[in-house]
């Protein structure tokens, strides 16, 4: 290789580093990117720096970030090595490292400040101190995953101190933590756009979201305490466009779903009530006219609809493309022709067994309704535009 002049050779070291990084993420193959590092120092330090993510053999995260450490017990010796080396990393995974303790995250605090995405799921020892650390540390902090840890609220208070820019919050299962820490995040993290709190404790009702930002647009709280008042606090920012509130218990009475349709859900796309069996026809219809841009609902279970909530559903969803109506014991004929003659963009029905419906009105569904695909499945279907990002 020779310089442009033509009289002295030219070697690609010569380059600058922006170049030498230029050239290592443009490989394609990942051997040749994996033994980039290994041709000289300089080069195995472009390596290190255009590392993006890393994540463990161990982690059983929903995400795949490549490449992955194989088999290695995280403690904080090797996190402290390999966020020396990596000091550009903006996604960290320790999903699965059951055995990691707080101080296995102490190098967060010298290290995280590049770190915008980071996944604990399954890492059940560590508790609010090393939420601590992650707090001090990681102020870029957009996506955090918590599942199943032992956090309490002082450490989401805590979290939500220092790590103001929070957008993706997964709590589930985390069994310690109350409105009181909720309340924390929600007020303290005002570009809050999902959030999930499903199978968390009986002291989570949902009002310590109240007051939310309208970035929130997602929520996931299955399997919780919650009321009228807690429902009304999840969807008052206004943009909620994803809730998940299935098997709601029935002790708070049916009126409680009717604040979904008060006004504060307009641009609900995908609504999850399924075995939330003391909705009844108010609310049904309540939701039917409140949310006009609903795409799927999911009523599998709902035994409370009767006929005019499957009028008022058949009249007023008028963008409705999923409904699932799986073992709902009052859906009979008056209520699928209900369904029939409404719901006009209706692509998929999920009807199952245990509803009242004879085969000649099925029979004159499809006749009628002929471009709607009737399943037997009780799937709840989230297109991926309509999900947030984890």
């Amino acid at each position: 290789m020779e310089d442009l002049s033509g009289n002295r050779p030219a070697s690609i070291m010569q380059l600058p580093d922006d170049c030498l990084i230029f050239i290592f993420q443009r490989l394609k193959s990942s051997n040749d990117r994996a033994s980039f590092g290994l041709t000289c120092r300089r080069l195995l330090h472009v390596q290190n720096v255009s590392r993006r993510s890393l994540q463990f053999d161990c982690s059983f995260t929903l995400l795949k970030l490549s490449p992955s450490y194989p088999n290695l017990n995280v403690n904080s010796f090797h996190l402290n090595r390999l966020l020396a080396r990596f000091q550009h990393l903006q996604s960290l995974s320790l999903s699965g490292c059951t055995e990691l303790p707080d101080s296995g995250l102490t190098p967060l605090r010298s290290y995280g400040s590049n770190i915008q995405s980071l996944y604990l799921d399954g890492c059940l020892k560590i508790t609010d101190h090393g939420v601590s650390a992650i707090a001090a540390g990681c102020q870029s902090l957009n996506v955090i995953s918590l599942y199943r840890c032992n956090i309490t609220d002082v450490g989401l208070e805590t979290l939500a101190s220092g790590c103001s820019d929070l957008q993706n919050v997964n709590l589930t299962y985390c069994l310690c933590i109350s409105d009181r820490g909720l309340r924390a995040l929600s007020e303290g993290c005002r570009n809050l756009r999902a959030i999930k709190i499903s199978h968390c404790s009986g002291d989570v009702t949902g009002v310590g979201i109240r007051g939310c930002s309208p970035t929130l647009i997602h929520v996931d709280a299955e399997s919780c305490n919650l009321d009228a008042e807690g429902i009304r606090g999840i969807v008052s920012g206004g943009g909620l466009e994803y809730l998940n509130i299935g098997s709601v218990g029935g002790g708070h009475g049916p009126d409680c779903f009717v604040t979904i349709g008060s006004g504060f859900a307009q641009r609900l796309k995908v609504l999850n009530l399924r075995l939330c069996r003391s909705i009844g026809n108010e609310s049904a219809a309540a939701i039917a006219r409140g949310c006009p841009l609903l795409q799927e609902w999911n009523l599998a279970s709902c035994h409370g609809v009767k006929t005019p909530g499957w009028q008022a559903v058949g009249l007023h969803c008028n963008n409705l493309e999923k409904l699932h109506v799986n073992r709902c014991q009052n859906l009979c004929d008056l209520g699928l022709e209900a369904l029939r003659r409404g719901c006009k963009k209706l692509a998929v029905l999920y009807i199952g067994r245990g509803a009242r419906v004879t085969g000649l009105a099925i029979e004159l569904f499809k006749m009628q309704r002929n471009s709607v695909e009737m399943k037997d499945e009780e799937v709840m279907c989230l297109a991926p535009e309509r999900a947030a990002s984890w």
